[in-house]
C-alpha cells in the first residue's frame, strides 16, 4: 500500500540488521529521515519565501543561482560553511558555541512526537504534547545563552526582550491547545488525530470546523508566529532597533543554525497546529482518502508556511508595548474565554443552540477585548509625521 511505503522500506531495512541492533538502527533511520526530510523542507521554503516576499514587494528576488535562483539555498549554506567564525575576545567561549546547538536539538526533538502520516511518528508518547512543550522550553535557554555569553549589551538587551516575548505568548499557546486534548481525552498526538477523524456529509470532523475550535486555532498560530520571532512579532532581532538581536555576535555555520533552528521550530508548531486542529493526517473529504496520509500533512504544512510568508510581507512590525500588551490583555483572556466555550460544547447536546451558545461565547468576548484594547491606548492607529 502507497501510504505505508516508507513504514514497510524501514521495517525491511531494519530485518536486514542483525537482531541486538536492529532497535538501533530503527532509531538512527527514524532520525535520519526526519533531519533529511525537514533540512531539505528549510531549504526549499527559503527559496520560496524569498520569492514569494519579492512578489509581495514587486522585485525579482533570488534569480542567478540555478534556474530561476533554485539553487540559492545551496548558495547560500555553501556561503555559510566557509564564512569566518568571529568570536569576541571577552565572550564566554563554551556558552557562546553551545547556544545555537541547543536551539536546533529540541527542534527536531519536538518534531519526532508528531505523527507525520498514518504510523509515522517517530516515537508514540503518551504525553507527547506534553513532552513538545517541555523540549521547546529549551528555545527559552538557548536564547539567553546567546545574548549573555556574546558580551554584547545589543545581543543581551535583545535576548531580554525575546525571553518577555517567548515567556509572555507561550501561555496562551498552551492554553489554545488544551481544548483539543480535552475534547479527544488525550496527549497522545496519534490519539488526538484519531479523534478528528469521520465526516458529517462532505464535512469533516475537524476541531477546527467548530467555533471554540477556530477561535483555539488562531489563538494557537498567533502565539506561534511570536514563539517563532516570525512578522509582525520579530521583536528581538529587530535590524532597525538591535543590529540583530540575541544573535548579533554570530557568523558563519553558528548563524545558520540559529537560522535553521528558527525555521524547524517553525515546522514543528505549525505541525502540531495541524495535528490539534486541522484533522493531522486526515484527508478533507471522504473521496480523497486515497491519497497518501503523508501527503495530506505535508500540503496542510505548506500552506500554514505559505501564511506565515504572507503575513510577513504584509504586516508591519509591532512596538515593543503593543506587543505585550496584546499577550495579556486580548491573548490570555481569550484563550481563557475559549476554555470555557469548548467546555460548554463538550457537555451540550449537539443542535443549533450549542452552535449559537459557541459563537456568542467566541465573538462576543473578541470584539470586547479589541475594543478595550484599542481604547486603551495599548493599539491605536499609527500616525507619520514627516521634517518640514
Amino acid at each position: 500500500m502507497i501510504d505505508q511505503v516508507f513504514v514497510e522500506l524501514k521495517h525491511w531495512l531494519v530485518a536486514l540488521a542483525p537482531g541486538p541492533y536492529q532497535l538501533f538502527i530503527s532509531g538512527l533511520l527514524s532520525v535520519a529521515g526526519l533531519i533529511a526530510g525537514f533540512a531539505s523542507l528549510f531549504a526549499l521554503t527559503t527559496i520560496i519565501e524569498r520569492k514569494g516576499l519579492g512578489r509581495i514587494q514587486n522585485r525579482y528576488g533570488p534569480n542567478r543561482v540555478g534556474p530561476f535562483g533554485l539553487l540559492q539555498p545551496a548558495a547560500d549554506g555553501l556561503k555559510a560553511l566557509t564564512k569566518e567564525d568571529i568570536v569576541p575576545r571577552q565572550a564566554d567561549h563554551l556558552v557562546h558555541f553551545l547556544a545555537p546547538f541547543i536551539l536546533v536539538v529540541p527542534a527536531f526533538l519536538a518534531l519526532a512526537v508528531l505523527p507525520m502520516g498514518r504510523n509515522m511518528a517517530v516515537v508514540d508518547l503518551q504525553a507527547g504534547v506534553l513532552f513538545f512543550f517541555a523540549i521547546g522550553a529549551a528555545t527559552e535557554l538557548s536564547v539567553f545563552m546567546a545574548g549573555w555569553s556574546s558580551r554584547n549589551k545589543y545581543s543581551l538587551l535583545g535576548a531580554m526582550r525575546a525571553l518577555a516575548q517567548m515567556i509572555s505568548y507561550e501561555v496562551p499557546l498552551i492554553l489554545s491547545t488544551v481544548g483539543a486534548i480535552m475534547m479527544s481525552g488525550s496527549l497522545m498526538p496519534a490519539d488526538i488525530v484519531s479523534a478528528q477523524s469521520g465526516y458529517s456529509g462532505w464535512l469533516p470532523h475537524w476541531y477546527v470546523l467548530t467555533p471554540w475550535g477556530f477561535a483555539g486555532f488562531v489563538l494557537f498560530m498567533i502565539a506561534a508566529a511570536a514563539e517563532s520571532n516570525r512578522a509582525p512579532f520579530d521583536l528581538p532581532e529587530g535590524e532597525s532597533e538591535l543590529i540583530a538581536g540575541y544573535y548579533t555576535e554570530y557568523s558563519g555555520f553558528k548563524f545558520a543554525l540559529f537560522f535553521l533552528g528558527e525555521y524547524i521550530g517553525m515546522f514543528a508548531v505549525s505541525g502540531l497546529a495541524i495535528t490539534l486542529f486541522l484533522g493531522g493526517w486526515l484527508a478533507p473529504a471522504p473521496f480523497l482518502e486515497w491519497i497518501p496520509s503523508y501527503i495530506w500533512f505535508f500540503g496542510k504544512l505548506l500552506v500554514l508556511i505559505l501564511g506565515f510568508i504572507w503575513v510577513r510581507g504584509t504586516l508591519p512590525r509591532l512596538r515593543m508595548d503593543q506587543l505585550m500588551a496584546f499577550a495579556w490583555k486580548f491573548m490570555l483572556p481569550m484563550a481563557l474565554i475559549n476554555l470555557l466555550a469548548a467546555g460548554l460544547w463538550r457537555f451540550m447536546p449537539g443542535g443549533i443552540v450549542r452552535w449559537l451558545l459557541g459563537v456568542v461565547l467566541v465573538l462576543g468576548p473578541y470584539l470586547l477585548l479589541g475594543r478595550a484594547l484599542t481604547t486603551a491606548g495599548a493599539i491605536r492607529k499609527r500616525t507619520y509625521r514627516y521634517a518640514e
